[in-house]
């Protein structure tokens, strides 16, 4: 299983959701909050190629996008070998 680092902030409904969604599929992630530790918000865009707004999602090296960007994955059936790596 690849890993998952998601970027976040306790008040954004997208970044809830696609917690919900990983969590449902049984993967485990971690979670930078970037509310709560505003340092890391610019390496956060660095690695995002300049994406500013949460949630940020990483699975292993590939950039994902946000939580629309998981769902659509997901649609097309493609989030779980993304996952499995």
């Amino acid at each position: 299983m690849q890993p998952v680092e998601i970027y976040t902030s306790p008040f954004c409904g997208f970044c809830h959701s696609a917690k919900r969604l990983l969590t449902q599929k049984g993967v485990s992630f971690s979670e930078i909050d970037v509310m709560a530790d505003p340092t890391r918000k610019p390496e956060m865009i660095q690695r995002a190629n300049g994406g500013r707004t949460v949630p940020q999602i990483f699975i292993g090296d590939t950039h994902v996008g946000g939580c629309d960007e998981l769902y659509a994955l997901d649609r097309a059936g493609k989030l779980d070998a993304l996952l499995a790596g």
